[in-house]
């Protein structure tokens, strides 16, 4: 088992929430497409803060066309999701399409590699370390204690960092 491993943060978010919705009690499949939206999101969020993306604009008159109905929000890492039950379960939202559970589970696979294993292993230690109510409250806090740890603004963009796996385990026995 590995005891840290170089990867962007933006996997890191995407698995680790995707630990934290399986223990609050949503299916593997359903945690893959909220955790790798929410990881999305945080992404897109931090590069319109750094002025890499600019906010969209929506002309009113689109926006009134949109449809009503079955999207939702869900609140994971202390952040609200865009989701929807589809015929497979619950899949997060981006944009009008739907976040497949095997797009994450590739996605995944692909940053992390031979070690997405251990990580989510250590992860979940760290998620059933806590009752699921105080795990919502302090997801988000706890990914900001393990995350690798990246170049300040735009040089961190992208960057990769040492994501410890000893730090998760630890942080499961406090």
């Amino acid at each position: 088992m590995p005891a840290a491993l170089s990867i962007n943060r933006a996997p890191v978010l995407a698995l680790w929430a995707a630990v934290v919705a399986q223990r609050l009690g949503f299916r593997w499949d359903e945690s893959l497409s909220l955790g790798k939206a929410l990881a999305v999101l945080n992404a897109q969020s931090k590069g319109r803060r750094l002025g890499i993306f600019k906010p969209h604009e929506e002309p009113t008159k689109d926006a009134r066309e949109r449809e009503r109905g079955e999207q939702f929000w869900i609140e994971l890492c202390g952040r609200r999701v865009p989701a929807k039950n589809t015929a497979d379960g619950i899949r997060a939202v981006s944009g009008r399409a739907v976040v497949t559970a095997e797009s994450a589970e590739a996605y995944l696979e692909t940053k992390f590699g031979d070690h997405l294993e251990a990580a989510r292993a250590a992860m979940t230690t760290l998620a059933h370390a806590y009752p699921p109510r105080e795990l919502a409250a302090e997801a988000f806090a706890l990914y900001e204690e393990f995350r690798p740890v990246i170049p300040e603004g735009v040089k961190g963009w992208g960057a990769k960092g040492v994501l410890d796996l000893r730090k998760i385990r630890s942080l499961a026995k406090e």
